[in-house]
């Protein structure tokens, strides 16, 4: 009788001893590379010029009268700043470009809505011919309005007031705002309208109910594009105050400007840095909520 042997087993090598194996590297992608180049050439050019005012705000104006004026401060000095207060009326400005910058905006926002609303959503005979009269107001220089409105204001006694910055501001401002708020008009649903009537809701109740939740968006964005205008307003600034207590931000900077043109750079750039601090903080507010509320739509959930 003949013993069977038992098949021979290979040795199973190891697997902590083979050497790991070979990756490919990835070739660099031209497009991406040439993306993110010029993103860093945008963040420059568009940080570089903030962090050199803020610098600036902060040298003495001895260093900045006789140094470079793009060089490193030698020393640091916040006595700028006390005199950019005690030179100009700063409070009062901020003040008065706040209270101009909500007026205009809230009179853009609930007239643009309405007006889109009754366009897009509603709809009547001709809505599309009064939407394109409204369109044709963004090519209006606000130039040709200054003269006219400045003699009805003198007729009505409206000068050296808020409303005679507010109002112009707010009129130029809405055939852009109509547009961006019938543009996402357009992205709503019809049945959800459609829905609300079935349920009794009217057109007013639809547009407080519906509409105006859904336009959160739309609504952050029209504020702060007219936000950043309202707030760097001369020309109707300019035009229509004649008051030091009206000055708003543009008109004060005029303040740190002396005899014979002189002007104090240094407590210049102090106040423009105090004045952008609150649009920078409002765009950077706005921006995040923006960027929220795109992800939100009439569909969602």
């Amino acid at each position: 009788m003949i013993a069977q042997t038992a098949p021979a087993t290979r040795p199973i090598a190891a697997q902590s001893d083979s050497p790991p194996p070979f990756r490919r590297r990835r070739k660099p992608n031209l497009h991406s590379t040439l993306s993110r180049v010029i993103i860093a050439l945008i963040v420059i050019v568009q940080v570089y010029p903030l962090a050199w005012l803020f610098i600036t705000s902060l040298r003495t104006e001895h260093d900045f009268a006789t140094g470079d004026p793009f060089a490193l401060p030698k020393a640091i000095t916040f006595d700028n700043y006390a005199r950019a207060f005690e030179t100009g009326n700063l409070g009062m400005n901020i003040l008065n470009s706040f209270i101009v910058t909500m007026g205009a905006n809230l009179l853009i926002v609930l007239l643009g809505m309405m007006a889109a609303y009754a366009l897009q959503v509603l709809g009547f005979r001709y809505s599309k011919f009064v939407r394109s009269l409204f369109l044709i107001g963004i090519i209006v220089p606000v130039q040709i309005a200054l003269v006219p409105l400045f003699i009805d204001y003198s007729t009505i006694n409206l000068l050296d007031t808020y409303p005679s910055m507010i109002i112009p501001l707010a009129g130029f401002a809405l055939p852009m705002s109509i547009y961006l708020f019938s543009s996402f008009f357009e992205y709503i649903p019809r049945e959800t309208y459609e829905a609300a009537s079935l349920d009794g809701a009217g057109p007013y109740r639809i547009f407080g109910l519906i509409t105006l939740p859904l336009s959160v968006n739309t609504v952050v964005t029209v504020v702060l594009v007219n936000s950043i205008f309202i707030w760097n307003d001369f020309i109707f600034a300019n035009t229509f105050v004649l008051s030091e207590e009206l000055k708003t931000i543009p008109l004060g900077l005029q303040n740190y400007i002396g005899a014979m043109g002189k002007t104090d750079w240094t407590a210049t750039f102090a106040a423009v840095c105090v004045t952008i601090t609150p649009l920078l903080l409002v765009f950077l507010v706005l921006n995040k909520a923006m960027i929220q509320g795109l992800g939100s739509g009439a569909t969602k959930g």
